[in-house]
């Protein structure tokens, strides 16, 4: 009896000590899980603000070295004979690059202070007419149907972002000259449409891939959609759908996919 009251209290505090290891062994392992999720998600937001920051750059450096370029043959062809033309050529290209200078500073400013308001608003479809005007001085025709709802400012900024890139597009890879832009709300979206009658005068018509795949990663960002293709006629189209709400929040499981 006595051996049995003796080995009672000792097996109890082998229990303990065994529970009280396991439970460290639980806490350390939820620590280790709780520490690698936090590096995933550290690890996503710096790949989700990387792709953002590449592609403001390659909208904004993409549109306006294309109107540079196209002025800039315009004006080497017209400097002997018609040198007035050739110094409005130049014009445009002055222009054109000071836009760009400006809006990869607010990029760059972005960068040195994440946590900093920006010092000037990002563009919108408000600027649209900036764009038709840059366009024609690339020797594109814009013609513009409807107008914009007031729209939130994601959604502002990739609506002129997708009109941007379109164009630009329209202006390397298409023999047309004309551009039709129409915006349209259907309940609780806009609906942009660009369309250009061709011909494509390259193997990439329509855009760069990195173009399209901006484009569609700024309305899938959205919770919208872009669909870009040859119309059956000859020309090209680009047809956005953005949400004017917010994004669809995305779900744990599909975070875990990821």
């Amino acid at each position: 009896a006595d051996g049995w009251g003796q080995e009672v209290p000792v097996a109890a505090w082998a229990v303990a000590i065994v529970a009280v290891s396991e439970l460290a062994r639980v806490r350390r392992e939820q620590w280790a899980r709780e520490r690698a999720e936090r590096a995933r998600a550290a690890r996503r937001r710096a790949d989700e603000e990387r792709l953002r920051i590449a592609r403001e750059l390659h909208d904004v450096l993409a549109h306006s070295i294309s109107v540079i370029n196209v002025q800039a043959g315009v004006g080497l062809a017209l400097l002997d004979s018609h040198p007035e033309q050739a110094r409005t050529a130049l014009t445009t290209i002055k222009a054109a690059s000071k836009e760009a200078l400006g809006e990869v500073r607010q990029v760059l400013d972005t960068l040195r202070a994440p946590g900093d308001a920006p010092r000037a608003p990002a563009p919108g479809l408000d600027r649209l007419p900036e764009l038709v005007e840059q366009a024609a001085g690339a020797g594109l025709t814009v013609e513009v149907e409807g107008k914009a709802p007031p729209l939130p400012p994601g959604a502002d900024l990739a609506a002129f972002r997708i009109v941007q890139e379109a164009l630009t597009n329209v202006v390397r890879h298409s023999g047309s000259r004309q551009a039709r832009v129409r915006l349209e709300r259907e309940a609780r979206a806009l609906r942009l449409r660009i369309d250009d009658d061709g011909p494509a005068t390259g193997a990439d018509a329509g855009g760069s891939g990195n173009g399209l795949a901006g484009m569609r990663e700024r309305a899938a960002a959205l919770g919208g959609r872009i669909e870009a293709g040859p119309r059956p006629d000859g020309g090209f189209r680009v047809l956005a759908v953005l949400p004017l709400g917010a994004p669809p929040a995305k779900s744990h499981e599909a975070e875990e996919d990821r």
